[in-house]
């Protein structure tokens, strides 16, 4: 994800170090989980605006919340300072396995030269995503089950009333059984392919491209800013409508054969979606999506970088 200069010697250039996997996945973690303790009671608004008038005619519910701001200050206000950090150990366990595994994989891909192709930051990007969204999907499904929970009055979307975290994943299993687990992961996986490869090709370019222009050539931490402040306006315009689908897939109650009672795949959410609730239906939530988006890719981006700058410095101070 980050241009390494690498040290030349004797006229010939010396291959790039880079950071062992192992490492840059729990720094890749770290970094995430980091960023979400900040931007977590964003993450709980984004999920009620977006479950807010599901299947139900335009106009004709009402409006709990109105907005990003609004909306803060009812879950607060009901729920209490802790109701604005629902969710939050399942969201560090899923920032943590989700970011680890997708940075970790990048930077892996990075190492082999494949992010180095035309085109390659942008799917190297994607597959990370997906996999990183493929394997931590049963804790982004309780995530979104336990931040739509709430007291009746301020309630959106159905209510599937876990005790905690531990209970929810119990619940769901002896229900559903182990697949059960992954639902959802079919609106998971586009989304996080989608703002991965925004996020990881735009921040790469963004850098190159600042570091080029020399304005900032004096201060690194700058560039790296800047970079990821680019990187968090293009993963919120290319993210908002996969998160949309995403959240209402995975919040969406089942039956008896464990099939979803609203939606029955990705197509058919979104059509639903539009036909209900108009093509902005599918922005819903743009504005907390930004706010904890910007600032989270800023925070994660600049962590990262600054670790993996330092592990990189005392690889080249002991080599």
């Amino acid at each position: 994800m980050v241009s390494i200069i690498t040290p030349v010697s004797h006229g010939q250039s010396v291959p790039p170090l880079a950071v062992w996997p192992p490492l840059d996945f729990a720094m890749g973690a770290l970094a995430c989980c980091a960023a979400c303790v900040f931007t977590n009671p964003l993450e709980v608004v984004k999920t009620r605006l977006q479950l807010q008038g599901e299947l139900r005619t335009r106009g004709s519910y009402h409006r709990h919340y109105r907005g990003v701001f609004q909306a803060l200050w009812v879950v607060g206000r009901t729920d209490g300072v802790k109701g604005l950090q629902k969710g939050l150990s399942v969201g560090l366990i899923y920032q943590g396995v989700m970011n680890g595994v997708r940075l970790g994989t990048y930077s892996y891909f990075e190492a082999l030269g494949i992010t180095s192709f035309h085109g390659g930051s942008l799917l190297s990007g994607a597959v990370a995503g997906a996999l990183g969204a493929f394997i931590a999907s049963p804790a982004y499904l309780v995530k979104t089950h336990l931040q739509a929970q709430t007291v009746q009055a301020i309630a959106v979307g159905h209510q599937h009333n876990h005790l905690g975290v531990s209970d929810a994943f119990v619940t769901i299993y002896r229900r559903d059984g182990l697949i059960g687990l992954w639902r959802g992961v079919n609106g998971a996986v586009p989304r996080v392919m989608v703002g991965s490869a925004a996020q990881l090709a735009t921040f790469t370019s963004a850098k190159e491209w600042v570091s080029q222009s020399q304005l900032f050539c004096s201060n690194k931490f700058l560039i790296v800013l800047i970079a990821a402040m680019i990187s968090g306006v293009a993963v919120a315009i290319s993210m908002t409508p996969f998160d949309v689908i995403s959240t209402r897939l995975y919040n969406q109650p089942v039956d008896e054969l464990r099939r979803g009672r609203l939606y029955h795949g990705f197509s058919d959410c979104m059509l639903k979606v539009c036909q209900t609730e108009g093509v902005l239906g599918l922005y819903k939530g743009m504005g907390p999506v930004f706010l904890r988006l910007a600032p989270h890719t800023v925070l994660s981006m600049v962590f990262w970088d600054v670790m993996r700058q330092q592990v990189l410095k005392n690889q080249r101070g002991g080599s």
